[in-house]
């Protein structure tokens, strides 16, 4: 039986970017391109009519910013994985790319046959951070001080801590469900709970504050 493709939608504004990205996973048998859009309202429309699989994101786009855009697709389609793809790897961009919902953020200036290999592990992942943005964005975690780590730990049931390492190796809801002989919706709920305790809104934020509280040693986890 053949392997489902994932499903790609790729947003930019510049024109030879884009058919540059597409030609480069068009060669690629798991990864296929179904929509480009120039512009972030394109890109909300295009996710919203296709729900592809992963939505590869610019910041700086026309109309509506990456940024915005995440933001509404994190919203409105949830079952599609935002990558961003940007030039900027400040800590200002990054954390406010994962503060509105991003999965992942990757720069402009990777090589090509890293680009597709970080495709293909974030579309099975759903999380990819190099350790260089990693590094920034538990900085300005640290920095946002918001809750303190004492009180993350302590408010985490064994359960939840038990989650939150299998989520640093990038192990799936189903996958995470099997290994402690439970459900997947139990596991949804987990999630939600953990969420809530430490203050994010998604597993990749969730992974973050996990390796800066220390429950997820960042050499083990699967974020690069």
């Amino acid at each position: 039986m053949a392997k489902k493709k994932i499903s790609v939608v790729i947003a930019d504004d510049q024109t030879l970017f884009r058919e540059g990205i597409k030609d480069l996973l068009e060669n690629e048998r798991i990864l296929e391109v179904v929509g480009e859009a120039k512009d972030g309202v394109e890109a909300l429309r295009l996710v919203k009519k296709l729900k592809p699989n992963v939505i590869l994101l610019d910041i700086k786009l026309p109309h509506m910013d990456g940024i915005e855009a995440t933001r509404q697709i994190h919203r409105d389609c949830p079952q599609t994985n935002v990558l961003i793809l940007s030039s900027y790897e400040d800590e200002a961009h990054v954390m406010e790319a994962i503060q509105a919902g991003a999965n992942g953020y990757l720069s402009k200036m990777l090589p090509a046959s890293e680009l597709v290999n970080a495709l293909k592990t974030f579309a099975n992942q759903g999380l990819m951070i190099p350790q260089p943005v990693m590094s920034k964005l538990i900085d300005g975690l640290r920095q946002m001080g918001t809750t303190s780590a004492e009180a993350s730990i302590v408010a985490l049931t064994k359960t939840e801590i038990k989650i939150m390492s299998f989520l640093g190796h990038g192990l799936s809801n189903k996958e995470i469900a099997k290994t402690l002989a439970s459900s997947v919706k139990t596991i949804k709920n987990h999630l939600n709970s953990i969420f809530q305790k430490l203050g994010v809104s998604n597993r990749t934020e969730a992974v973050v504050k996990g390796i800066d509280l220390g429950l997820i040693a960042a050499e083990g986890s699967k974020v690069d």
